[in-house]
């Protein structure tokens, strides 16, 4: 690093052979970065010599300058850069690119210091380990490392992110920021929120969701409690893995149409399992499938260990393979009559209860994705120069932005609210009542994101149609957002249920 430089120093130096420029009040010495530069050499000797900050945060964000720190040669002398550097764990400074309780001098009623604790380490946790691996599985399509797995397991992330529990008391969570007995849904919606941050839909799906929506129902349902604690600490410990099938190609939001079978054996103590299973997310490195299935009366849930006769193949869909998403087939498999979860022909009451949980993560995590589109959009705005001006200075844009921010606000006091009420509710009155709003919750939020996918393509234009640079979150989140408005239910299946649900209690009295 050079000593303090002057504009006059750098203007000299305008040519190929010696190329300086400025960015934010420091100079870059780009001479032996010419040939490289993605762009080309033109647009670099287009600013030579010069203070190109506008020029450079008209194409690029602050990090590409952190990328290539070791160009900078010095600062203006006097001069001092302006952009805030953002730390791993740091709040953004965006204006809503926070929900309203972490935003500056803001209260909310449902958050204490246990949340803001458990917030900033788990935060701090995705941006040093989550992060970088989301990255490089979402380019690469391979799987979760079995490292970021078992680090998970060690501060009982793995744990968290089942919800509140029993399973819970005793441990330490993240290092002691909150207690297990103290973990409420509160704390779930903050981790559900704060993981997703990695902005790789394929390796959010891939980092253990199918754990996240089966092992729950094991929990709940599985009968056998000495095999129920063995196959929750197998996975919370990270060495074996579990997902959920219930999905075929003849039955998705139809549930009762599946038709896998499970045929008791003469002697009554083993199931046959024989069918096809499609769409599974994780079930390509999955050693558990909590699986539905049809039994002599009605519909049953079963859990299946992976062995001779269970066979997965890879499914390509519009996000990374890394969400390990898999065809499965199962031949002759027997299973013990005790891997049954409830009762035998009952596992309609299985599945749905368990959906609701998978469907409020699902809210959690779309709504935050939302935002951080909306937080894009806002930078973007602010950098951009169209016609002489920053690009939000254009009334239609403000009026995008107005929408989207409506949307993320309205969707994100409508989950604390359900959170609050689940927070109150045993597991069964959550099922009963609540099913219906989070139904509606899941649609709403998910229509939400196609208003919102839908604008910020247009505010970024072509960039929001690449998947490098600038515009590669806005990519991914309009290619990816109709995940979470078909898996766990349609819109349209959703929205009925939530109507359906509330007619049920409608008084005759009104009629």
């Amino acid at each position: 690093m050079k000593a303090p430089l002057t504009r006059a120093e750098v203007a000299k130096n305008n040519t190929e052979d010696s190329l300086w420029c400025i960015v934010d009040h420091r100079v870059y010495d780009l001479t032996d970065f010419i040939d490289a530069h993605p762009g080309g050499s033109v647009v670099l000797t287009q600013v030579a010599g010069t203070d190109a900050t506008t020029a450079f945060y008209n194409l690029h964000r602050h990090e590409v300058l952190d990328k290539y720190s070791d160009l900078c040669i010095g600062v203006l002398d006097g001069e001092t850069p302006e952009v805030v550097e953002q730390k791993p764990g740091d709040l953004s400074l965006v204006p809503y690119a926070e929900p309203s309780w972490l935003r500056r001098q803001e209260k909310s009623p449902y958050y204490g210091e246990s949340h803001r604790a458990l917030q900033k380490a788990i935060r701090e946790f995705t941006d040093m380990y989550i992060t970088p691996e989301a990255q490089e599985k979402e380019k690469d399509g391979t799987y979760i490392s079995q490292g970021l797995i078992d680090r998970m397991a060690e501060t009982n992330i793995l744990a968290m992110r089942l919800g509140p529990g029993k399973h819970l008391y005793g441990k330490e969570l993240l290092g002691g920021v909150v207690k297990g007995e103290e973990f409420d849904y509160f704390h779930d919606l903050i981790i559900a929120q704060e993981t997703v941050r990695a902005n790789a839909r394929g390796f959010q799906d891939g980092n253990m969701a199918g754990m996240v929506i089966s092992l729950t129902a094991v929990r709940q349902w599985l009968n056998d409690e000495e095999l129920k604690e063995r196959v929750t600490q197998e996975c919370l410990s990270g060495k074996k893995k579990i997902c959920l099938a219930i999905t075929e190609a003849f039955a998705g939001s139809d549930v009762a149409g599946i038709r896998t079978t499970a045929e008791k054996t003469a002697d009554g103590k083993h199931y046959i399992i024989n069918g096809t299973k499609k769409w599974i997310t994780n079930g390509m490195f999955c050693d558990y499938f909590v699986t539905g299935c049809k039994t002599a009366k009605g519909f049953s849930v079963v859990l299946i260990e992976r062995c001779d006769g269970v066979d997965t193949k890879p499914i390509k869909t519009s996000y990374s393979t890394a969400a390990a998403t898999a065809y499965v087939q199962f031949e002759n498999v027997k299973v013990p009559v005790r891997q049954l979860l409830g009762r035998e022909d009952n596992g309609f009451t299985v599945i749905m209860s368990n959906f609701n949980h998978e469907r409020w993560m699902m809210c959690c995590a779309v709504i935050r994705q939302s935002r951080t589109v909306v937080e894009e959009c806002l930078k973007w705005c602010n950098q951009r120069i169209v016609f002489g001006k920053n690009l939000v200075a254009q009334p239609t844009i403000r009026q995008k932005l107005a929408k989207m921010i409506s949307h993320v606000e309205a969707n994100q006091a409508w989950l604390e609210q359900v959170t609050y009420q689940m927070c109150s509710m045993s597991y069964a009155q959550q099922a009963t009542l609540l099913s219906g709003p989070i139904g509606l919750l899941k649609s709403f939020s998910t229509r939400s994101a196609h208003e919102i996918a839908d604008e910020a393509v247009n505010i970024f234009g072509g960039r929001g149609l690449t998947q490098t640079g600038m515009g590669r979150v806005v990519e991914m989140f309009h290619r990816t957002y109709k995940f979470d408005a078909i898996l766990g239910g349609t819109e349209e299946i959703l929205a009925d249920l939530g109507v359906r649900q509330a007619m049920k209690a409608m008084p005759k009295s009104m009629l």
